[in-house]
C-alpha cells in the first residue's frame, strides 16, 4: 500500500485517512476503548507492517495516538483529530435536514386538484432528404442465418 503524503489541512488528512475501510474500522474499535496493536490488527487478514502502516496513516491525520508502554504499542482514539471533520459537516447536515423539511411539507401537502396529465412529446416528422425516396434493389440477397 503506496501512501500519500496529506496536507497540513486537518480536514484533508482526516477525510485521507477515513477513505479507508480498514482505518474506519479500527477507529470504531478504538472509540470502544483503548487498545494494544496486537489486538487491533487480530480482526484483519492483513500483515503486521500493512496494520502498522495503517496506524500511521491516523496518527499523521491526528486520530489516534500511540504510546510505547514496555513492550506493549497502545493506541488510543483522539476525537479531536474528526473535529474539523464534523465541523465541516454540520454545515451540510442544517442544509440537508431543511430540504427533507420542505420535501415533507410538500408530501403531506392537500392536493387541491390532481395533478394534470403528462403531454406526450410531438411526434417526429421525418424530414425529405436530398436523396431519392425510393431505394433500389440490393444487389446480392441478405444472408440466410442457419437454425441452430
Amino acid at each position: 500500500m503506496k501512501t500519500m503524503p496529506l496536507a497540513h489541512d486537518p480536514l484533508s488528512s482526516a477525510f485521507a485517512a477515513l477513505a479507508d475501510p480498514t482505518r474506519r474500522a479500527i477507529l470504531a474499535r478504538l472509540a470502544q476503548g483503548h487498545t494494544h496493536v496486537g489486538d487491533l490488527a487480530e480482526p484483519f487478514s492483513i500483515s503486521a507492517p500493512a496494520v502498522s502502516r495503517h496506524l500511521r496513516v491516523l496518527e499523521d491525520a491526528g486520530l489516534i495516538e500511540r504510546q510505547v508502554d514496555a513492550r506493549w504499542r497502545i493506541c488510543h482514539l483522539k476525537p479531536e483529530g474528526l473535529q474539523a471533520a464534523h465541523d465541516w459537516l454540520a454545515q451540510y447536515r442544517s442544509y440537508w435536514e431543511a430540504s427533507l423539511d420542505r420535501l415533507a411539507e410538500l408530501l403531506e401537502a392537500p392536493r387541491s386538484a390532481p395533478a394534470p396529465e403528462p403531454t406526450p412529446p410531438p411526434a417526429r416528422t421525418r424530414r425529405p432528404s436530398a436523396r431519392s425516396t425510393t431505394r433500389a434493389p440490393r444487389a446480392t440477397p441478405p444472408l440466410k442465418r442457419k437454425p441452430r
